[in-house]
């Protein structure tokens, strides 16, 4: 156990620094290291972290209620695509103008897309209606 005026002069003859590591602690406990290379290497470890790290990302795929079925089937297999990289999908129904009569046929369609995913995805909510839009997430299964 070492004075501070000690600890100063023997971080001073190293060349390095004197680190305050735990200030609660009675007495309190220091380090002598070299500072600045320390901060380097824990902002290389964070970088390193944030690379591995996959970020999700919400694919948005916008059809209307009177879609025609193989432009379903073509949408459907986007999506698929876009589950198997990882990523989430958002199927959004657009109801303009008169469409608006047809919500129920907005569902179905909705309802078509879950049963034709399901072997991939899951449906994380049932189909929301906001404003003109209808939507569903979709994510892959586990």
């Amino acid at each position: 156990m070492l004075s501070l005026n000690e600890a100063l002069d023997l971080a001073f003859e190293k060349k390095l620094d004197l680190v305050l590591v735990a200030p609660n602690n009675n007495p309190k406990v220091c380090r002598i290291m070299n500072y600045g290379k320390y901060k380097f290497e824990q902002t290389k470890k964070e970088k390193e972290a944030r690379k591995k790290s996959k970020v999700f990302e919400v694919k948005e795929i916008r059809i209307t209620p009177n879609i025609d079925s193989h432009d379903l089937e073509f949408k459907i297999k986007n999506a698929k695509k876009f589950l198997e990289d990882g990523n989430k999908v958002r199927f959004t129904v657009r109801f303009r103008g008169r469409e608006m009569n047809y919500i129920k046929q907005g569902e179905e369609v909705l309802g078509n897309i879950i049963s034709s995913l399901e072997d991939v995805a899951v449906a994380e909510k049932r189909p929301i209606l906001e404003g003109k839009n209808m939507f569903i997430i979709l994510a892959k299964k586990a």
